[in-house]
């Protein structure tokens, strides 16, 4: 089961993106920047956890390690 993180800081279109953690992926934010979001089955768990933590930010799958879920 893959480790998921999102990033704190939005990107450019306002989107904080969910990241496989367990993969790896070129675009991981720095550290000091990432949310630990736990073990999951796939993206899909991590980005609908993200969403009940965080009701009011846009949260979208990174379309480099969690396509599946990349929307935006």
């Amino acid at each position: 089961m893959p480790n998921f993180i999102i990033n704190k800081n939005p990107q450019s279109n306002g989107d904080h993106e969910v990241h496989n953690s367990t993969t790896g992926c070129s675009y991981l934010p720095q550290l000091e920047n990432q949310i630990d979001l736990g073990w999951h089955n796939d993206c899909a768990g991590a980005v609908s956890h993200a969403k009940k933590a965080w009701p009011n930010h846009r949260i979208n799958g990174c379309y480099y390690c969690s396509y599946n879920c990349h929307t935006s």
